[in-house]
Formats: structure tokens, sequence, C-alpha cells
């Protein structure tokens, strides 16, 4: 699979916001879904990704808070608030229609000619 990191950039945000509808996560986990389901073609910059924590922490769409895993480092859980649920709900529309819209302009289809 070849797709544009740059074309996959834009919807860093979503992809985060709908991991965390499944449930709370922390990074390297939410990371590891994402590889996992592109069979390894995409994964996030750890960067990239705790940047985006942080734009979606300080914008009100998720909190965060330190979980009680046991030995070995604490991690920092991230969870999704409702402001988040309802921008996941309009980006996936926007995501549907996106593609609806891509689908019907590079598809090939028959020309019929007119008789």
């Amino acid at each position: 699979m070849s797709i544009s990191a740059d074309t996959l950039r834009g919807y860093t945000d979503t992809i985060i916001l709908t991991r965390l509808m499944r449930g709370d996560s922390y990074g390297y986990e939410i990371n590891r879904q994402v590889q996992s389901r592109t069979g390894g073609a995409y994964g996030f910059k750890e960067a990239t990704l705790y940047t985006a924590f942080r734009r979606l922490e300080q914008s009100g769409l998720i909190t965060s808070y330190w979980g009680e895993d046991g030995p070995g480092a604490r991690r920092r859980y991230y969870t999704i608030t409702e402001a988040g649920k309802k921008l996941w709900e309009e980006r996936s529309r926007e995501w549907q229609e996106t593609r609806a819209l891509l689908d019907a302009l590079l598809t090939l289809e028959v020309e019929h000619e007119s008789d």
C-alpha cells in the first residue's frame, strides 16, 4: 500500500479519536493498533503522536490520567470527551462524504454514447 504520509497527516487527530472511541488507551498501544490495522504500512512517529495528544487535550477533546499498571513505568492514559465524540462523528461523516466524492471522481466508468 502506497499512501502518502501527507495524505494521512491531516487525519492524525481523527485516527487517535477513533482509537479512543473504543476505550481509554495510551500512546504506545494506540500506535501499535494503528500499525496492526494497516499491516505495518503506517504508524505515528512518537513526536507526532504526543504533539497530537497535547493538541487534543488543550482543545478539550481528550483528557489524560496516570494509570496504575503495577511494576514498571507508569502509563499516561487518554480518554475521549463528549466534545471529542462530537468532533469524531463530524469528521467521520466528512470522511464518508470525501470518500464517496473521490470514488465518483477516480473510478473509471463506462461511457454510454447518446443514440
